[in-house]
């Protein structure tokens, strides 16, 4: 469309100038070219900057505290009561029929009656229609629009996330106690053994009388005295700590960045297109068809096949026929059979976080730009 366009350009530049294709005659009597103007699509290179948003993954290490699985394998036992088949064999009698066959040969007719086909050529007139396509050229005008590119530069917002550090504190319960000394008593053991016991009065359980009691060496259960113990006890101090918490926030930024824009200006164009119309006119032609037809002949064939019949005579015959008789016997097995555990383990590890960076790189690339000049080609 662009290089219709500028060829019209070239000829109504032409023909404004006097520089357009001369008479036959004239150019007999002119020897100097003939030049017509050309247009030509030239493209020129501009640089062009721009900052294109760059991720970067950073890796924070991070202690954490997980419970595993700890899978242990048991083996226990399972009983189970099981039906066991035995099987008992008899014998019975059975009655039953069977049918014999028996062959006979007879005659059958198997006369038939044969077709034979007989072709015959003939030929008849047939008349039909025909189109003969008839062209005649003719001119009309087209008005067609195309389409001129303007460049222009406009600014267009960028928009993108940027992930902006934020500090929080927490409070945090920390004991900063300590190991103190504690003394505790163990009470003492009891012994059999010998003891002094000094006079004193005693009450008979049976009577309820008093009576003295000498002084002197007794068997007697013994005492000891407890004996104190040291054993260090923790003494808890709970301290209250502000503790920072680091923490990142999406920030949305706005960022002008110039960008070219190319858009299309609409303009209305004139040419005179020739146009070819057919139409068809009928005619009438005669041309003789041969056909064939074809005529059936019926002849009868004779013919006699022997035949083989069979025919069944009834006859009563008696088999033995073995019984299997199936039955339970109920017997009591072990199976041992292992089962998995599991028990939970905490296990401690350090982990990498990712987290991600962002940060604009500029970067600068190369564009062309188309632009259309006029160019003299001389007209052979």
């Amino acid at each position: 469309m662009l290089d219709t366009t500028c060829r019209a350009l070239g000829a109504v530049l032409l023909s404004l100038l006097g520089l357009g294709v001369a008479a036959p005659h004239a150019s007999a009597q002119c020897c100097e070219p003939a030049y017509r103007l050309q247009c030509q699509t030239v493209y020129e290179e501009q640089q062009v900057t721009t900052y294109r948003m760059e991720s970067e993954t950073v890796y924070d290490q991070r202690e954490i505290v997980k419970k595993v699985p700890v899978w242990e394998t048991q083996t226990r036992e399972r009983r189970y009561k099981v039906l066991r088949p035995v099987r008992e064999t008899s014998t019975r009698e059975e009655r039953y029929t069977v049918q014999k066959p028996v062959w006979e040969t007879v005659m059958r007719d198997n006369s038939y009656n044969r077709v034979r086909n007989v072709v015959e050529t003939h030929e008849r007139e047939e008349r039909y229609t025909v189109q003969r396509p008839v062209w005649e050229t003719s001119e009309r005008e087209e008005r067609y629009t195309v389409l001129r590119p303007v460049t222009e530069t406009v600014q267009q917002e960028r928009r993108y996330t940027v992930m902006r550090p934020v500090v929080t504190y927490r409070q945090q319960v920390v004991d900063q106690g300590c190991y103190v000394q504690q003394v505790s008593y163990v009470p003492g053991t009891t012994q059999r053994g010998l003891t002094w016991v000094t006079a004193a009065p005693v009450v008979d359980p049976v009577t309820g009388t008093v009576q003295t009691q000498r002084s002197g060496l007794v068997w007697a259960n013994i005492q000891t005295p407890p004996k104190p113990v040291v054993t260090q006890v923790w003494k808890p101090n709970l301290v209250t700590q502000q503790i920072p918490v680091t923490q990142y926030c999406p920030q949305e930024v706005v960022q002008k960045v110039p960008v070219q824009v190319c858009r299309y200006v609409p303009q209305e164009m004139v040419r005179k297109v020739p146009v070819r119309t057919c139409r068809m006119v009928t005619e009438e032609h005669v041309r003789k068809v041969p056909y064939t037809t074809c005529r059936q002949v019926v002849e009868r064939v004779e013919q006699k096949v022997p035949v083989q019949v069979c025919r069944m005579v009834t006859e009563q015959r008696v088999r033995k026929i073995p019984v299997v008789t199936c039955r339970y016997v109920p017997e009591e097995r072990v199976e041992p059979y292992t089962v998995r555990v599991c028990r939970m383990v905490e296990k401690r590890e350090t982990v990498s976080v990712p987290r991600t960076v962002c940060r604009k790189v500029p970067v600068t690339y190369t564009i062309k730009v188309p632009r259309t000049i006029m160019v003299r080609v001389p007209v052979l």
